[in-house]
């Protein structure tokens, strides 16, 4: 991506001036470099595509976010780093329901998925960024850095969302 940064940079500079050619330019440019970057990481050719379009999607929502003074290149594959690493714990977690009756059988998984269904029940129910915070500082155990990198906040921002939703969440657990 070296040679191609001052066009990327360029184009970037021009979609957030507001010029629409440059910004579909911009995302279709992207389109090969980030196909290479998640081949180059290990990811099998069915995930693809899926991950460059999450990736598209993250730049073009959060493109106000780039410092037009920074290289482009770091800034495109940090979204692509963080679009990965989100594929891959949604596949860890996820469970099939077939499989479901055969691990419920397990003592220890039993009470790990009512534990996990109560934790889901009780952040459905305080504010959405106050829960995507718990949920990226406490149970996935992110870093405040990489929980704004990810959802485009800055660190202060999710460091009071947290506070708010574990004192939200603690007056909920206590009134029962």
């Amino acid at each position: 991506m070296a040679s191609d940064e001052a066009a990327l940079q360029s184009l970037m500079q021009a979609s957030m001036a507001g010029d629409s050619r440059a910004h579909r330019a911009l995302l279709g440019a992207l389109i090969p470099v980030l196909r290479r970057y998640f081949a180059r990481k290990g990811v099998n050719d069915a995930d693809i595509d899926d991950l460059v379009q999450m990736t598209l999607i993250a730049v073009h929502e959060r493109g106000d976010t780039y410092d037009p003074g920074k290289p482009f290149a770091p800034w495109v594959y940090a979204i692509a780093r963080y679009k990965m690493i989100d594929q891959f714990r949604r596949r860890r977690n996820h469970i099939g329901l077939d499989d479901i009756g055969e691990l419920a059988e397990e003592r220890d998984f039993s009470e790990a998925l009512t534990a996990r269904l109560d934790v889901d029940a009780h952040l459905a129910r305080i504010p959405e960024k106050q829960a995507a915070a718990v949920r990226a500082i406490r149970i996935e155990q992110l870093s405040v850095a990489e929980t704004a990198a990810r959802d485009g906040l800055s660190p202060s921002d999710i460091k009071i969302s947290v506070h708010r939703g574990l004192k939200a969440l603690a007056k909920r657990v206590l009134r029962k």
